[in-house]
């Protein structure tokens, strides 16, 4: 199935057009990524392991995120990727809006949903994961200094660190 994004300017303005997947993007257009912390009630954060078959980034760690797909919320898109990447069901008013990062071609909006583990069943997504962990703040702090976790992930992980440590708190 083809994927379509609907386009913002660099102000986050729609520009009322869709763009396909794999076609790259026109300079001074974005679309919008999403990207989701799972944490369970022990405050431990879920990571997913990526494919060996993945092109980008295989066999490193990540959190659940991906492209919003036109017509859809980024919530919605949000709440969509945990389902299909973990098999984790949210409501959209459980995922806890952080922030939003810009990248060359992206608004990259992060979002943290707390779930308490007993209740979940984690379901990894063919062809994206094939494993799954979940880990201290700590520990994912290790995990990025040894350059396990997908480079893209680490660095938003790195912009919204202070926030995430926050929200744990609570």
């Amino acid at each position: 199935m083809t994927e379509y994004w609907d386009l913002f300017d660099t102000d986050r303005q729609p520009l009322a057009r869709q763009h396909k997947r794999g076609v790259p993007l026109v300079e001074g257009t974005f679309h919008v990524v999403v990207s989701v912390w799972t944490v369970n009630e022990k405050n431990e954060i879920l990571l997913t392991l990526r494919s060996p078959q993945k092109e980008l980034y295989p066999n490193v760690w990540e959190n659940t995120s991906g492209s919003v797909l036109a017509k859809e919320s980024s919530r919605a898109g949000a709440k969509r990727e945990l389902q299909e990447e973990t098999g984790i069901v949210a409501n959209e008013d459980e995922l806890l809006f952080l922030g939003t990062a810009r990248k060359a071609s992206a608004f990259v909006d992060v979002y943290m949903v707390k779930k308490n583990q007993k209740d979940l069943t984690i379901t990894l997504q063919d062809g994206e994961t094939v494993d799954f962990k979940w880990v201290t703040l700590s520990e994912l702090d290790q995990i990025v200094e040894r350059g396990e976790l997908a480079f893209p992930v680490a660095y938003r992980f790195s912009q919204f660190r202070v926030v995430i440590e926050e929200q744990l708190a609570r």
